[in-house]
């Protein structure tokens, strides 16, 4: 179904990446209380777990519904299998699908998706096309520079171009060439370098298509230089070194924007766990994301140890956060509690 270009062309300014291991329910839900403006993508999540467990869906997809733009990541290569995932993502209230080109694991390249699929992007196209029959809400494409040591402009014009002419407007491009069978994940963060005019350039060869600038992306000076040129950014790995970045950024962004005191995000996120805890939930997958919240502030390290602390997390006691936060409220300005 085509997606009306409002509809596409949202507020996309700022959005947390997709992560593997990290970016789960209780992640996204601790990340909207930081900020409802912030645009948020599930992990990838491999169509094969889909279409083959049909039946234990929720397991997989489920979130609690927010504010927040939620996006739904697929990884796969099968048209058919795509579509199919990404109805399942409607249905359980995702507001956009986004299709992954450009993870480097051997995983992907075993399977033949991720990255590997800048190499065909026909196929690409045809998984566009596929999925934007299937729902209602807009797809998006979530791609690298290029491959391996193909530094070339045109390669990336050209795949950006073939799905830009079956109907794709929105682009996510992680500013760098992906190393396949060479380089770890961790090292393709890293390997080779950021190339931002590349991204710039293709905000000007498709200027009514939505562009997001994902990698390298550290403090808010590079960021208001960033949206100049583009559209929107993306932050993965800062945003889960630091997460009081995102209320940071937001309340540059959007100056309307008053973001919850810390005292009440940590009620909020104890209460979230007591529900959570009591239908069987680790304590530890509810507080994971949660660690490093408070970097940089006097009494970080013993947050972080207290929560980390592995014979009270067995307890599964949900008050182990509001004593970690008693602890630490001691340290804190009164005007940020």
């Amino acid at each position: 179904m085509l997606v009306d270009s409002d509809t596409q062309k949202k507020d996309r300014k700022f959005s947390v990446a997709p992560m593997l291991g990290v970016t789960d329910r209780h992640c996204l839900f601790f990340y909207s209380l930081l900020s409802p403006n912030v645009n948020l993508y599930s992990e990838m999540i491999v169509t094969s777990a889909l279409v083959n467990n049909v039946e234990n869906l929720h397991k997989y997809l489920y979130f609690n519904h927010i504010k927040n733009h939620v996006v739904l990541q697929l990884g796969g290569n099968n048209p058919l299998d795509l579509a199919r995932s990404a109805s399942f993502g409607e249905f359980f209230g995702y507001k956009e699908i986004n299709i992954n080109c450009g993870c480097p694991s051997d995983r992907v390249l075993k399977g033949s998706f991720g990255a590997s699929l800048m190499n065909n992007p026909l196929l690409v196209a045809d998984c566009f096309k596929a999925i934007q029959d299937a729902v209602s809400i807009p797809v998006s494409v979530k791609h690298r520079l290029g491959l391996n040591y193909n530094f070339s402009y045109g390669f990336l014009r050209d795949f950006v171009g073939i799905i830009y002419d079956v109907g794709c407007r929105i682009f996510v491009v992680h500013a760098r060439n992906a190393v396949l069978g060479k380089l770890n994940p961790r090292d393709n963060r890293n390997i080779p370098a950021l190339n931002y005019d590349y991204v710039y350039q293709l905000k000007q060869d498709f200027p009514d298509a939505v562009i997001i600038l994902n990698g390298g992306i550290l403090n808010l000076e590079v960021i208001n230089s960033i949206l100049k040129k583009v559209d929107g950014v993306m932050i993965g790995r800062a945003v889960m070194n630091n997460p009081l970045i995102i209320s940071s950024i937001s309340s540059i962004l959007w100056p309307d924007y008053v973001p919850y005191k810390l005292e009440r995000v940590i009620h909020i996120m104890t209460e979230y766990a007591e529900r959570e805890v009591s239908n069987g939930v680790p304590l530890w997958s509810i507080v994971r994301p949660m660690l490093n919240m408070f970097k940089g502030f006097k009494g970080a390290k013993m947050w972080r140890n207290m929560l980390s602390d592995q014979s009270k997390l067995k307890e599964n006691n949900p008050e182990m956060i509001m004593l970690a936060w008693k602890n630490l409220s001691a340290f804190l300005n009164d005007n940020i509690i």
